[in-house]
């Protein structure tokens, strides 16, 4: 009898500890399921930086938000070489700079947003992130007859509510795929010419600076080769895909082919 007892006191505890293995599986399920839930309704965001093509197509891009003085330089070398750029100005670069962004869009280069005043984006509400873009287009709009239709985060810095901004807006987020690094206080014209010329491909957008102290010096060098190896220069918003695209977790934008 006692051994009995002790074998089903034994069975009863064995079931119980199968319950609270289920409960817990469950339990564990549950949870993620419902990360994943909250996961796909928060799906991350990007901007892009570069296009998926089998054309040798390129942009060359110039952010303007600080000084102007190599900007007419930058204008005469994008003149002798025929080459379109895209320059995303800040709207108090507008405000010092009429003259200059007056000359850009008299050249023919596209003038883009790069925010009214230079902010990190992501540490304001996105009341404040709208009021940053509508004031830099204003602006820009002023003085070209053409509003923005890109944007350009400040120092690349973005979150999903940024990039919901900016399509609220009516228009998309745009980084870089290629770095010249000018800005660099050890930038020297070898550096930005090797660093541009060594990563460039096919949709690829590359990121200069109009007051850089070298890159006048170096544009010419890289315009020369980039040409001399078939790349064709273009506005980014001409190398972009406006529908049917999806972007890579790297950036990359890719053209989704329609079944129709």
């Amino acid at each position: 009898m006692n051994i009995l007892k002790k074998d089903f006191h034994f069975f009863i505890v064995t079931k119980k500890q199968i319950m609270i293995a289920i409960a817990a599986v469950l339990s564990v399920v549950t949870l993620t399921v419902c990360t994943q839930i909250a996961f796909a309704g928060n799906e991350r965001k990007l901007p892009i930086y570069g296009v998926e093509t089998d054309k040798k197509r390129i942009a060359i891009s110039f952010d303007a938000a600080w000084g102007a003085d190599d900007t007419p330089t930058l204008i005469d070398i994008l003149k002798k070489y025929d080459v379109p750029a895209t320059f995303f100005v800040v709207g108090a670069w507008v405000d010092k700079y009429p003259d200059c962004v007056r000359a850009l869009s008299n050249a023919g280069h596209q003038v883009q947003n790069h925010s009214n005043t230079h902010p990190y984006l992501t540490s304001l509400p996105k009341t404040k992130m709208i009021d940053e873009i509508n004031s830099c287009n204003e602006k820009i709009k002023a003085i070209t007859g053409v509003a923005p239709t890109l944007l350009r985060p400040p120092y690349g810095d973005y979150d999903n509510v940024v990039i919901e901004a900016v399509e609220e807006c009516g228009m998309k987020t745009i980084q870089w795929s290629v770095d010249s690094l000018d800005w660099k206080e050890n930038a020297t014209a070898d550096s930005i010419y090797n660093r541009v010329v060594g990563k460039v491909q096919n949709g690829s957008i590359v990121l200069f600076h109009n007051d850089a102290d070298h890159t006048p010096e170096a544009l010419p060098r890289i315009l020369e080769t980039l040409k001399g190896e078939g790349y064709e220069f273009v506005f980014i918003n001409d190398l972009i895909y406006k529908e049917n695209y999806e972007i890579k977790p790297d950036g990359t934008q890719y053209k989704i082919e329609s079944d129709g």
